[in-house]
This record gives structure tokens, C-alpha cells and sequence, in this order.
């Protein structure tokens, strides 16, 4: 009998007033996969990702994750899903009035861990990413762009979650530091054992942190496959997106 993905979502759907940004997506991920999303600006990336964290409620749909529909889950209800989850956000999402360390472990402190140990431990952390124990106490805005892209790795993979969630980990880097992050990134995922949901919209990046590539467009998802096949998908919105297009099927506003 094959074995049921570890994360499936199932009709999801959401609107904000009279915008549906998701339409009933329909998405599978295996445990320790490492997928990627792809699609156009605005087409709900992002919100697909909150979804499934828990951060924005669907107005439909299930995402069940090892067998449990998390959707349901509230307040203490929802911790221990929480707990096997790290997330990444776009601009890695520092908070400045509070030195690297504290950011590194912020959901520890604020269960209410002994400082001390907390900073041990995320010192740790920064090192998994390539930065040195005085950086811990910087303030992020002390920082490189590619050193907080770096933080903010750590901060997602403290507590080695079994769920990893990377929104456009690589966004605004140069192509060096971008090939710096993407290894890295595929490194901890190889080192944690997690499975893995990436938003890029390089394609470079994509075919390499993704066992499989996903598009999202018109609020649902229109092409799945390898990644070593998506240059080749067969699919004119794909093809479009992948090999930059102007003309095509996608319409982008003027």
C-alpha cells in the first residue's frame, strides 16, 4: 500500500473580500521531500505558506499534516504542530530592538527558557549557518543582507523542525551569495532530515533546492513534476514563467 504524503492540502481556498487569491489548491508533499513554488508575483505563494503554518486561517479546505488536520487547532491546541515547524520569512523578518541571539531564539525565550541556555544554543545554531559566536550579539541591523539571511536560517532551524517553510530564501542576494544560501540551505535539510517547502523565483535556485517543482497560478496548482524537468514541462504557463517570457499565456497587468 503506498503511504499517504506527509503534508496534503486539499481545497484550499481564501479571499479578502472580493479578491480569491486561492481557488482550492491541491498540493502533496513526502516526508523529507523538498519542494518549491513557483509562480508569478501576487499569485498567492506566500499566503499558501501562511496557510499551512497557521498564520492565516483558510476560508476552505484541510491541511493535514501526518495524518491531522491542523487547520482546526487553536491556541494551546495548536504548540506542538508549531513546534515542528521553522519558517523562513522573505526579509528574513529580524526584529532589531534585540540582538542576533535572542532572535535566533526568540520562541524559546518566550516560552520562558533560562537566557543562558538559549544563547548557548543559539550560538550553535549560527554556527550551522557559517557565522562566528560574536555576532551574536550584533543588532541585525549590523548585518550584511546575506549575514541576515543567515540569522534568519538559524532562527528557522532551531529546534530542528520536521517542517521547514523558506519564503524566496534567496530574494534580493547577489548570484554568489544566493549559490551560498541555496547550499546551505539544501546542507541543513540533508543534516535535519526535514521535509521542505521553498518559495524562489529563480530558477536556478528552484531546480536546485527542489526534488519537485510546483506552479500556483490562478489560485491553483497547474503543474507538478521534477525539477529536472521543468524547463521542459510541456505546460505554456510554466514555460512562460520558467523561461521569462513576455508573450504567453500569462496576461501581467500594464
Amino acid at each position: 500500500m503506498t503511504a499517504r504524503p506527509f503534508i496534503e492540502v486539499q481545497g484550499l481556498a481564501k479571499r479578502f473580500g472580493a479578491n480569491r487569491v486561492l481557488s482550492g489548491v491541491d498540493l502533496d508533499v513526502d516526508k523529507g521531500e523538498s519542494l518549491v513554488l513557483i509562480g508569478t508575483s501576487g499569485s498567492g505563494k506566500t499566503l499558501l505558506l501562511k496557510c499551512i503554518l497557521g498564520l492565516i486561517r483558510p476560508d476552505a479546505g484541510v491541511v493535514v499534516v501526518d495524518g491531522t488536520d491542523t487547520v482546526p487547532l487553536r491556541g494551546a491546541r495548536r504548540i506542538p504542530f508549531a513546534d515542528r515547524c521553522g519558517m523562513l520569512f522573505q526579509r528574513s523578518g529580524l526584529f532589531d530592538s534585540m540582538p542576533v541571539w535572542r532572535n535566533v531564539a526568540f520562541r524559546m525565550l518566550e516560552g520562558g527558557a533560562d537566557p543562558a541556555r538559549a544563547k548557548s544554543l543559539a550560538v550553535d545554531k549560527l554556527a550551522q549557518v557559517g557565522l562566528d559566536a560574536d555576532v551574536a550579539d550584533l543588532s541585525p541591523s549590523e548585518l550584511s543582507g546575506g549575514m541576515q539571511k543567515r540569522v534568519g536560517i538559524a532562527r528557522a532551524i532551531f529546534g530542528d523542525p520536521e517542517i521547514l517553510l523558506l519564503d524566496e530564501p534567496t530574494a534580493g542576494l547577489d548570484p554568489i551569495m544566493s549559490n551560498v544560501i541555496n547550499e546551505l540551505i539544501l546542507d541543513l535539510v540533508r543534516e535535519i532530515g526535514c521535509t521542505a517547502i521553498s518559495i524562489d523565483s529563480d530558477m536556478a535556485g528552484a531546480r536546485m533546492l527542489g526534488d519537485r517543482i510546483a506552479m500556483l497560478h490562478g489560485g491553483r496548482i497547474i503543474w507538478t513534476g521534477a525539477s529536472d524537468k521543468v524547463l521542459e514541462s510541456g505546460d505554456p504557463y510554466v514555460d512562460q514563467f520558467v523561461h521569462s517570457r513576455a508573450e504567453g499565456p500569462i496576461q501581467m497587468p500594464a
